[in-house]
């Protein structure tokens, strides 16, 4: 199924590189995209699944370390889990929608996925919002997206959001609705942000990089699915949030899964 194409300009990659810390030598990019692969231990095979999309310089890997995945089965909560290794070399490549429907979402639907729940961090949070925004209007959307700390754009976007009053006071010009970029994630989210699907839930530290552009985000999102913590934009804040939030998560729950 095909999904609109999406574009971030060449300075503002290299500017998202610069900020998130890394040397600007991605990793190489196959085809498909790397998973791993992890599946519930439940009396009948769970119908949902959780896609979890890392950081721009982390791996997936990284969620079973600081206890993401812990977390999940301790919750008993009955969903496969596929860990992501889309890293910011995909979002240079301008292919991280393509990769995502293609590598993920394609293969969930065909082995009977009902439901699924993506689960983004940092520049992670900004490709399952673009993925919600560019299946918006298709059969392929996806139920719901928990945003941690998520990368929003350059700042001179949300600034200008901001000086409109915010985003349920801006205005955005008025432009056609090919391809997704900064702008458009915008107007998706201002559109969406507070319809019941997909469900999208925010979390951040207070002191984070990005919280400018998050506060912006969470001002137009029910109170009840916003979180944030103390810290900057880092895996104790991220862990923080994860375990504050997850009990509250409308996730299927099953007594015979394994926690």
């Amino acid at each position: 199924m095909p999904v609109h194409g999406w574009v971030l300009g060449r300075a503002a990659l290299a500017l998202l590189a610069a900020i998130l810390g890394g040397c600007g030598l991605w990793r190489p990019t196959p085809v498909p995209m790397r998973t791993v692969v992890l599946e519930a231990a439940c009396v009948q095979r769970p119908t949902t699944l959780l896609v979890f999309l890392p950081g721009s310089y982390s791996l997936p890997e990284d969620f079973v370390t600081h206890g993401f995945v812990a977390a999940v089965r301790g919750q008993q909560i009955a969903a496969d889990i596929v860990l992501v290794d889309a890293h910011l070399g995909y979002y240079s490549e301008r292919s991280i929608l393509e990769r995502l429907e293609h590598d993920i979402l394609a293969p969930a639907r065909a082995r009977g996925y009902a439901h699924i729940w993506f689960v983004g961090i940092s520049v992670g949070g900004f490709g399952a919002l673009l993925q919600a925004a560019a299946t918006a209007d298709t059969s392929a959307g996806i139920d719901g997206i928990v945003a941690l700390a998520p990368y929003l754009g350059e700042r001179r976007q949300s600034a200008a959001i901001a000086a409109a009053g915010g985003l349920a006071a801006w205005q955005a010009p008025a432009r056609s609705a090919v391809p997704i970029d900064e702008e458009g994630l915008w107007r998706w989210l201002q559109a969406h942000a507070s319809r019941p699907s997909p469900l999208l839930y925010l979390g951040y530290g207070d002191g984070d990089r990005f919280a400018f552009s998050q506060r912006l985000l969470g001002a137009v999102l029910p109170p009840n699915r916003v979180f944030t913590a103390a810290g900057g934009h880092d895996w104790p804040v991220w862990e923080t949030l994860w375990q504050t939030l997850l009990p509250g998560l409308p996730l299927p729950r099953d007594p015979s899964c394994a926690g």
